[in-house]
């Protein structure tokens, strides 16, 4: 059974249609990306999953049926715009937070305490929230949005403010809880994470679905002719089947012919006697799609 189930939905704010006809959904175990430039859909979207508005048009089904109060406790959101306390010590905050999800406070200050050391946290337990930097700060939503262990995960843009080390830190985190079958959506701007982390993304602007699927399915459909070759000994001026020679940095980008299979160019590589150490058809990173897929709907929508 869908965790998410959205079929059909739609939202206008006065003239603006925010969402349009939107269908997609979302299975236990996976990662979604939902994606999307400012502005297209994709806030307004979680919140009609949060039940915080409704749609005007079509149905959701949470965790087997319409949002309930008891659900939401099944839910951990971080939102966008960050919702901590500023004025109390860190540990107070996040203990008053789990147990308005329902948490018994000596359960949820056991299980804090044990995020807060995962975290690098522990330290500053006593320090006043407004006191930590941003990197800190969004580490704490992060542990709020986890700890009541809910069967949803949405977090927007969860690597916001922060470093390398603890950027692995989260995408490690969320790896686990995907490996725990949790269902978790993920809306962010960073696509090389995206490329690491989600089973299946969707793709909004102006509120409609531009791009759906798995990243394979999605990179196939915009691959190229070409191939990627980074060869161990000089390449030859002349390949059979290759149009233009590019070089990349330490790595060539070979543009067949429209009739040239990249198996024929391989093998006359071989019979050349060029060393080979990669050979892999050139997929388009999913920043490049996304842009073109944008730019393309930018002209359609003023046409």
């Amino acid at each position: 059974m869908s965790t998410i189930s959205v079929k059909h939905i739609s939202k206008k704010f006065g003239n603006t249609q925010a969402v349009n006809d939107l269908s997609f959904d979302v299975q236990p175990g996976e990662i979604f990306g939902l994606l999307g430039p400012n502005g297209a859909g994709k806030t307004t979207t979680i919140r009609m999953i949060l039940d915080i508005f409704k749609p005007d048009a079509g149905e959701i089904s949470i965790l087997g049926g319409p949002m309930t109060e008891e659900k939401k406790n099944e839910i951990g959101y971080l939102p966008e715009e960050r919702g901590l306390y500023q004025d109390i010590p860190l540990e107070r905050c996040l203990v008053f937070l789990a147990s308005l999800k329902g948490m018994d406070e000596a359960v949820a200050a056991e299980k804090i305490e044990e995020y807060m050391k995962q975290f690098d946290l522990y330290e500053f337990r006593d320090k006043k929230v407004k006191e930590l930097s941003k990197g800190m700060q969004q580490k704490a939503q992060l542990i709020t949005a986890l700890v009541h262990d809910p069967s949803l995960i949405i977090i927007d843009e969860p690597f916001t403010s922060l470093d390398p080390i603890n950027t692995e830190m989260v995408k490690d985190i969320l790896e686990e809880k995907r490996n725990e079958g949790k269902a978790i959506i993920m809306s962010t701007h960073q696509m090389n994470q995206v490329e690491e982390l989600c089973d299946r993304i969707l793709l909004i602007d102006f509120g409609k679905q531009v791009l759906y699927g798995t990243l394979p399915e999605i990179q196939s459909n915009f691959s190229t002719h070409d191939i990627l070759v980074t060869p161990i000994s000089p390449l030859p001026e002349e390949i059979e089947g290759v149009r233009e020679i590019q070089k990349l940095n330490g790595r060539y980008r070979l543009v067949l012919e429209d009739s040239a299979e990249p198996n024929q160019v391989l093998k006359s590589l071989i019979n050349q006697g060029v060393g080979i150490n990669e050979f892999e058809i050139a997929v388009p990173p999913l920043n490049e799609i996304f842009i073109k897929v944008i730019k393309k709907q930018k002209g359609n929508s003023h046409g």
